[in-house]
């Protein structure tokens, strides 16, 4: 029977949590807020295990690539013991069976579980609350503490990894288990995340239908290259131990948006969009994409260009102009011009 603390409703090791956290002795309380958390997110779950206990298991775990089996914690006379349980153990509280969520797609940290500082010591702005300056992305000249001479390191941030990029090996991803797949896009654009989705949507789908081949994946890796990444690696997953940097600060990316203005009105009887050009200059067969809050994103070649109802070869800053267009737009859509980066 589960026995119950002094104070009524609260379980045993919650109040052990308690008491830790109110010990006279400073070192008899938890060292970090991160520990706590730990020890409270455990006995949450009835699972309280002692930091010992932890970093007893922490060492016992392989690090292979791919795991396909997931690991069960049991505790005999304080010994630790990970031992590997069948799939259909493997259940949540609604009795189905618990689904692997795994990151495929997009930036990495240096660090290793968030347990970075730096943003906060420089700029007091926390990384593990969402508000990362990213030191890690910048140049940095090295200063040696004997002599002290300088040196610029180049060719590499040092800091900063190429992004996560698994598409190339995605049938073995999903051979794993993995059946949920998370893809970077907090504060990318429109366009990077219809590629991503669109393309890993696509990948996933091959490898259900069997027809997941090297020739897709080189079509894949060529559409995600267009838009923003720092460079693509493997990461850590089929057994490289070092990791791979970026060679420059900012994307990589194939191609590039440049803004030319926004969309006025939509004639949907004839399909005719209208456009004030506030920048640059627009020609027929140049790439165009138009993105807006409820139209999303839309990328197609510009047409037959008129201006008064006159064709046009090409339109300049400060002209209202129309194009033939088979998807609505929305007064102060964003109208842009994708070209290729040299």
């Amino acid at each position: 029977m589960e026995q119950f603390a002094t104070i009524e409703g609260i379980p045993k090791e919650l109040m052990e949590i308690l008491l830790k956290c109110l010990a006279k002795d400073e070192k008899e309380r938890y060292a970090s807020t991160g520990e706590f958390i730990e020890a409270f997110e455990a006995g949450l779950k009835g699972n309280l295990l002692t930091l010992t206990q932890k970093s007893k298991v922490k060492a016992n775990l392989k690090k292979e690539p791919l795991v396909k089996k997931a690991a069960k914690i049991e505790s005999e006379n304080g010994d630790i013991k990970v031992k590997e349980i069948e799939k259909q153990q493997i259940k949540g509280p609604s009795e189905n069976l618990v689904r692997i969520e795994i990151f495929v797609h997009g930036a990495l940290c240096m660090a290793v579980s968030g347990k970075c500082y730096m943003s906060l010591h420089t700029a007091n702005s926390s990384a593990n609350r969402g508000a990362c300056i990213q030191n890690c992305r910048k140049t940095y000249t090295v200063t040696d503490k004997e002599d002290r001479h300088q040196f610029d390191i180049d060719n590499e941030y040092i800091m900063s990894p190429k992004d996560l990029c698994t598409i190339g090996f995605l049938d073995q991803v999903l051979d794993s288990g993995s059946s949920i797949l998370k893809i970077e896009g907090r504060g990318r654009s429109p366009e990077y995340v219809k590629t991503t989705t669109q393309c890993y949507r696509e990948a996933a789908d091959a490898y259900l239908e069997g027809t997941y081949n090297k020739e897709k994946v080189k079509g894949w890796m060529s559409r995600l290259k267009t838009v923003y990444n720092r460079g693509f690696w493997d990461g850590y997953y089929l057994g490289q131990k070092m990791g791979e940097w970026t060679e420059i600060h900012g994307s990589k990316a194939a191609k590039k948006k440049i803004y030319l203005g926004k969309a006025k009105k939509y004639f949907a009887k004839i399909q005719v969009a209208e456009f004030d050009l506030e920048t640059q200059k627009l020609k027929e067969g140049d790439n165009i994409l138009i993105t807006g809050r409820t139209t999303g994103i839309i990328e197609t070649i510009a047409g037959e260009i008129r201006i008064n109802d006159k064709r046009v070869e090409d339109v300049n800053k400060g002209d209202k102009f129309s194009i033939k267009l088979n998807h609505k737009v929305r007064p102060n859509d964003k109208l842009y011009k994708i070209v290729n980066i040299q």
